[in-house]
């Protein structure tokens, strides 16, 4: 390391200190050209941060300041020297979010020991974005003071340019700069504020004696509340399941509504548009330092976000039309070779379903077209019979009818046997979505059997997601 920056660090340490220090241990590198330093003497000790960006240094000791007064969970400046392009700060220690959530996770799963700590980051949020946001000086606000039109641009251009670019994922560049404009003509109609902490992510809260600490929101400005949200919650190597994503949805919104009036239904028809450009801004600094810089570790969260992107389109319907845009997220979705880095694991789901061919063959809207459609009318039907015409392949009888006939066996252990080859494979791929339809005449009997039997053999035989559901027989109950 530099021995003037060292040098100056000591110095500042010792004056705040009134001791010498004793050690001096280099911290593990960040994203950023700052570097943190761990300074210890006999009964003090601090971290020492050099950052030649005297913008930026501006920025976190203002807004540190701000929030000092405010008694918010930030780290205390103990002395600066701005000039020199370094500063003292409170040490806490070395346990982020993620790293408690990494060795919790190992042992128990994401148990409610991990879902309590991130509720209580999840109301803590507001506090920033609204209680901050009063009497903040945003003139220092470093490289703009808004997370406007142009702040949008450079995010999505750098999403262009050092991942689709260097991913090689082919678009027509006028096509997708139109779609660009749409969609942040949509992003910026909503009421934009309130403080935007910028990075709001498990490795920028500390845990200190199990309350949470806040750090790095020097990239901080003016914005939509539903942003930093979506940080927290689609952050890609957390992997925060999707029913607990909603649980901590619901508890942010429910402490905002201490602070401000929430229009749930508007609020989330944005928020879901603010997660696809953190998103995209996080797929373009995995670029950028993964592909462009080749720090590989950094492109082992792509396949995180890859999943994340793929529950979007999932779930998350915006109301404009932007064509290409999608279409490159779709081949985001598509690509195998993106869920390959890294020691990523991601989750299979097997969706089944049963149908009546009368209604046509389910259109796979949801996944990435990967799967089988079986026709079960080659297999005896118990609807030619008057006394299972009113039951469904739910009921005892029908199952009973449908057991005896060696066919049926013969069927399901080819599809069972598709199925054993397909789903190992999709798992070592990182796929994280296969398709199962069975169809019959009516999508009453002997679809609704099948689809039922492969349902309870894969939940046994595997370590996946199973979502079963009977078209027909929810129109039935629906009518």
């Amino acid at each position: 390391m530099n021995q003037e920056i060292k040098g100056h660090l000591l110095n500042l340490f010792e004056r705040w200190a009134g001791e010498k220090a004793t050690s001096f241990e280099p911290l593990p590198a960040h994203g950023s050209d700052r570097k943190y330093y761990r300074i210890k003497g006999k009964d003090k000790q601090a971290i020492g941060v050099f950052n030649p960006d005297l913008k930026e240094n501006i920025a976190f000791v203002t807004f540190t300041k701000h929030f000092r007064r405010l008694k918010l969970n930030v780290p205390e400046i103990y002395l600066q020297e701005l000039d020199k392009n370094i500063y003292l700060e409170e040490d806490l220690g070395d346990t982020t979010l993620f790293s408690f959530l990494t060795e919790v996770r190992q042992k128990e799963g994401f148990s409610q020991k991990i879902i309590d700590v991130y509720k209580k980051v999840a109301a803590y949020l507001p506090r920033f974005q609204v209680e901050a946001n009063e009497g903040l000086d945003y003139s220092v606000c470093y490289p703009r003071a808004s997370f406007d039109r142009q702040s949008m641009h450079w995010d999505l251009n750098y999403f262009k340019y050092y991942f689709l670019k260097l991913a090689k994922i082919p678009f027509d560049e006028q096509s997708l700069e139109n779609d660009f404009q749409t969609f942040m003509d949509f992003l910026l109609a909503t009421d934009r504020d309130y403080f935007l902490y910028r990075d709001f992510q498990s490795r920028n809260i500390m845990l200190v004696n199990g309350e949470p600490y806040f750090i790095d929101y020097q990239g901080g400005r003016k914005g939509a509340l539903q942003y930093d949200l979506a940080s927290l919650l689609f952050d890609a190597k957390a992997d925060i399941p999707s029913e607990v994503r909603q649980q901590l949805l619901e508890e942010y919104l429910k402490a905002l509504e201490n602070y401000v009036p929430v229009n749930r239904e508007k609020f989330l028809q944005y928020y879901y548009g603010y997660v696809y450009i953190r998103i995209m801004q996080a797929l373009g600094a995995y670029g950028f330092r993964g592909f462009y810089e080749r720090k590989e570790h950094f492109l082992k969260s792509v396949p995180y976000a890859i999943q994340n992107l793929e529950w979007l389109l999932h779930n998350a319907d915006l109301p404009i039309d932007i064509p290409q845009l999608t279409a490159v997220w779709e081949q985001l979705v598509r690509s195998s070779y993106l869920r390959q880095f890294g020691d990523a694991h991601l989750r299979l789901t097997v969706r089944i379903q049963s149908f009546s061919y009368k209604r046509g063959i389910p259109v796979d809207e949801k996944g990435h077209g990967g799967g089988f459609v079986f026709d079960c009318r080659m297999l005896p039907n118990p609807g030619r019979e008057a006394r299972y015409k009113n039951l469904t392949g739910l009921d005892r009888p029908v199952i009973e009818f449908l057991q005896k006939a060696p066919e049926v066996k013969t069927f399901l252990q080819h599809v069972q046997g598709l199925l054993d080859l397909m789903v190992p494979n999709y798992l070592q791929r990182n796929f994280t979505d296969i398709m199962v339809a069975f169809g019959c005449t009516g999508g009453q009997h002997r679809s609704v059997f099948c689809a039922s039997q492969l349902a309870e053999y894969l939940k046994k035989k595997y370590d996946i997601d199973v979502q079963l559901r009977h078209r027909e027989l929810e129109m039935w109950q629906g009518e």
